[in-house]
């Protein structure tokens, strides 16, 4: 799955973009309006995720561009204004999702996994197929072994070599400098 990233704040996209990545996504992230709408309108996206305060180009008017260029991939706004007129301006433009700064990295993979299962035309975070199900809010790596007839599955060790993933620092986003190491759910 493939997101655009657009955020100024550098360690934030840095830091989300790194985590999304971790967690098996591909990321583009632009820094500013302008490259946002140029890698939107030209590469095949899944979903957005967009600061509202951007340089060149407003976060406001970046989705309005996309829309009105066709795109109809989810987008999910990410800022730091919190008033609720923020928010129906932003889903009025074409927005699907609105959070807040600072917030929860598991609130925002569970935001854009919903979007994108809905986008995708499924309603419930369990895809099936026959005897076949898959849980599209696991976070599992690998293969999983065991019976399908209700058994417990055993995830399968890593590879050796293969590092075991590490927490974000929390604190950061919001317009937040502090980094203060601590076990998930971790903020930014």
């Amino acid at each position: 799955m493939r997101i655009l990233l657009v955020e100024d704040e550098a360690p934030l996209r840095e830091t989300l973009a790194a985590r999304l990545k971790r967690d098996g996504f591909a990321v583009d992230a632009a820094q500013d309006g302008e490259e946002g709408i140029y890698l939107g309108r030209e590469v095949p996206f899944d979903l957005a995720i967009i600061d509202l305060g951007l340089p060149k180009m407003s976060g406001m008017e970046l989705v309005k561009a996309l829309r009105e260029h066709g795109q109809r991939y989810p987008i999910l706004i990410l800022t730091a204004r919190g008033s609720w007129q923020d928010k129906v301006e932003g889903l009025k433009y074409g927005a699907d999702d609105y959070l807040v700064k600072p917030f929860h990295v598991e609130e925002l993979l569970a935001r854009i996994n919903a979007l994108v299962r809905r986008a995708s035309g499924w309603s419930k975070p369990i895809l099936a197929c026959g005897m076949i199900k898959l849980d599209t809010t696991a976070q599992m790596r690998g293969r999983v072994v065991g019976h399908l007839g209700g058994v417990p599955r055993q995830p399968v060790p890593r590879p050796l070599g293969q590092p075991p993933r590490q927490p974000l620092p929390g604190g950061v986003g919001g317009g937040a400098r502090r980094v203060a190491a601590r076990a998930p759910p971790q903020r930014l």
